[in-house]
């Protein structure tokens, strides 16, 4: 009987990359390991089985500079590597060892394995159920066991993890050994930084001697607790049951304040620790995680960007066509002014354009030559405007003062305090409002910036007299289309309710995901440009603006705008026939292809997170809106109604006395960018 202790091992840790060669007392982490398990006397070979990606060479390298063999397969199907690696080693029984345990004891290795050998089962472990510290984890199956298994098993989970199927399934038999007492709590594995500081800790405690036992280090943890403290507040198998994304989401906090770069996509607006996180590709209306799991976008398909799906094949010819021809150079690319003349076609009440990458940026340019025009300080705002210091300014006397305007009690810290003052929030459709603003700043307004909708439409005429009011004080009208721009009409929603500003601006659904935004305008106010400094170098680059043209061409054949608003139209009525079918109070709101709906209820907030928890067992991104596509199709929405309903189901129950908390896997999302500040 051949029995060999297979090591899995690799480079491409997701929370703590190449750790298997990290030092420990000046040696790798992985020499130290395969040194302990040396002095096995039950192990007739041991050998390191990784992955067959390139980043792994090294690692095949030092463990045969070590003496010892390297078998390799694939990297996510773990249990077909272990099956290929035992059948090519002749093994009739196999040890799973992983690669992170350094302390792992070769007496207590021996322990499992002559138990295995009494019992006469399929499968033993020490770990089932956990009783001895996380890292002394050890498991002993024969050959037969693990054949059985890879033929089997199909879930990326029992896959990737080698033995859940055994475990789980009753085909197999199997044997458990426990300590005395549950020591499962302690941690002595490395996936963390801070693991390899614990660990760092006791093999330093013991140097030069590396064949101290398990129990040698119980008693320095009893000693000398402090060495043990730096993991103290992680918890143990998080491996097992994190995805590739989550796992990445822990570094990215590490090393990028807030973890990413834009609060709606932070993990916590959706589903706290559940949340895939990152993708790898995205195609229609589709996107695949890190670990290759497909899901339906049923959310905010990339906030917006993407009203002709993701991947337009046409869009994404045209730009690599462009990144094949050149993207930069000295000179100005001519696609440019292309997409100007096509912009101002489409809006003849303007004569000319300049192009920015962001929502933010442009916003800040039509500012900038408001003032510059006017010679006038002042802005008076409704709506979302981004992130610039002019539109904070708005909470620095007080921080409701955005309240209404999508981000409630946001603190303006890090701008200029000068600003007070100078930005001036009023509420949409309150036309009295804003005169009485107007009055009492009276000749000092340079703007009126406002969206012309967002979660309701103008009442009264509202637009039309904002227009005169703006006209009778010589203030320039800007329109923030950024986000309304091109999803109800060709250009801006402005021309559904013929109102013409001095200004409009545009971005998001402009390039089809790629970075393109546009200020349009009126000359005698557009020349103001020339009188600033109004200029950057990626601004001239050629991706956004062959996006953009092509986009353009592409909504225009399709009459895209029309098909996503009524696609939004027929899901806001569903919801609602849903909640009526429930008897279930929700609100529905916003533009039809930017659509959603709050419940009425206390509990509104944990609906919403439930949702998106079961939305996503059933592969869906999905909470409460939803940004059409034209990839939405009549089955797609169908499906995702079918997944819908038994959630409102359960939501039904709740609102009539069950717990929803006890149908959370997780915490509750966060309800807006407060939290997250």
């Amino acid at each position: 009987m051949k029995v060999v202790a297979l090591v899995q091992a690799r480079m491409g840790s997701t929370r703590l990359p190449g750790k298997v060669l990290r030092p420990i007392v000046g040696k790798p982490m992985i020499e130290l390991l395969l040194t302990r398990l040396s002095k096995s006397k039950e192990i007739d070979e041991i050998v390191v089985a990784t992955s067959n990606k390139n980043r792994d060479d090294q690692l095949q390298l030092s463990v045969k500079s070590l003496g010892y063999k390297c078998t390799r397969g694939s990297e996510k199907d773990v249990l077909d590597r272990f099956y290929q690696s035992a059948k090519f080693l002749k093994a009739d029984v196999i040890i799973r060892i992983t690669g992170d345990c350094p302390l792992m004891d070769p007496m207590l290795v021996d322990q499992c394995v002559r138990r295995f050998k009494q019992e006469q089962v399929d499968y033993f472990s020490n770990a089932s159920p956990m009783t001895y510290p996380d890292g002394l984890d050890i498991e002993v199956m024969t050959f037969d066991s693990i054949k059985r298994a890879n033929r089997v098993a199909s879930s990326e989970f029992d896959r990737e993890h080698v033995t859940p199927y055994i475990r789980n399934s009753d085909d197999f038999s199997k044997g458990s050994m426990s300590y005395t007492e549950d020591l499962s709590s302690q941690r002595w594995s490395i996936d963390e930084p801070e693991d390899l500081i614990v660990i760092s800790n006791v093999f330093k405690h013991f140097a030069p001697d590396i064949f101290f036992d398990w129990q040698d280090v119980l008693e320095l943890k009893d000693r000398n607790p402090e060495l043990f403290m730096a993991n103290k507040n992680i918890k143990n198998n998080e491996g097992a049951t994190m995805s590739t994304g989550q796992k990445l989401y822990k570094r990215a906090k590490k090393v990028i304040p807030g973890g990413n770069m834009l609060l709606s996509k932070r993990p916590e607006m959706f589903l706290p620790e559940k949340w895939p996180a990152y993708f790898s590709k995205s195609k229609g209306c589709k996107v695949w995680d890190l670990d290759g799991k497909e899901y339906i976008d049923m959310s905010i398909m990339g906030i917006g960007t993407n009203t002709l799906g993701y991947s337009h094949p046409e869009v994404d010819e045209a730009v690599i066509k462009t990144v094949k021809d050149g993207n930069m150079s000295t000179l100005n690319c001519p696609e440019e002014v292309y997409l100007a003349e096509k912009l101002i076609d489409l809006h003849p009440w303007a004569d000319m354009v300049r192009f920015a990458r962001s929502g933010g940026e442009i916003n800040s340019i039509s500012v900038r030559i408001a003032r510059a025009a006017t010679g006038k300080d002042k802005i008076a705002i409704c709506g979302y405007h981004g992130w610039h210091d002019w539109y904070l300014s708005t909470n620095l006397n007080s921080d409701k003062n955005l309240d209404g305007h999508l981000l409630p009690g946001l603190q303006p810290k890090g701008v200029p305090r000068g600003l007070a003052g100078t930005t001036l929030p009023f509420n949409y459709n309150n036309i009295k409002q804003l005169e009485q603003l107007i009055k009492e700043n009276h000749g000092e307004i340079a703007a009126i910036k406002m969206e012309v909708s967002r979660n309701e439409g103008p009442q009264d005429g509202y637009l039309q007299k904002v227009r005169d009011l703006a006209t009778e004080n010589n203030i320039i009208l800007i329109f923030d289309e950024c986000t309304s721009g091109f999803r109800e009409t060709f250009g801006g929603l402005h021309k559904k309710y013929k109102v013409e500003p001095d200004i409009a601006i545009f971005a998001k659904a402009l390039g089809n995901g790629y970075a393109i935004s546009a200020c349009i305008g009126r000359s005698e106010f557009m020349q103001a440009a020339q009188q600033t400094f109004i200029s950057s170098t990626f601004w001239t680059e050629r991706i956004g603006s062959t996006a953009g043209l092509k986009t353009l061409e592409v909504m225009e054949r399709e009459r895209s705008w029309e098909n996503i608003t009524e696609i939004g139209n027929s899901i806001s009525k569903q919801w609602q026939a849903l909640a009526n079918k429930y008897n279930i109070s929700i609100n529905t709101w916003g533009l039809p292809a930017l659509t959603g709906y709050t419940f009425n209820s206390g509990n509104a907030l944990a609906y919403k997170t439930l949702i998106t928890q079961e939305m996503l067992k059933r592969g869906f991104l999905a909470a409460n809106s939803v940004y059409v596509c034209i990839e939405h199709k009549q089955d797609i929405v169908d499906g995702y109604f079918s997944a819908l309903s038994p959630i409102f189901s359960k939501i039904k129950e709740c609102e009539e006395g069950l717990d929803v908390s006890s149908l959370l896997d997780g915490p509750i999302c966060h309800s807006g960018f407060k939290r997250l500040n």
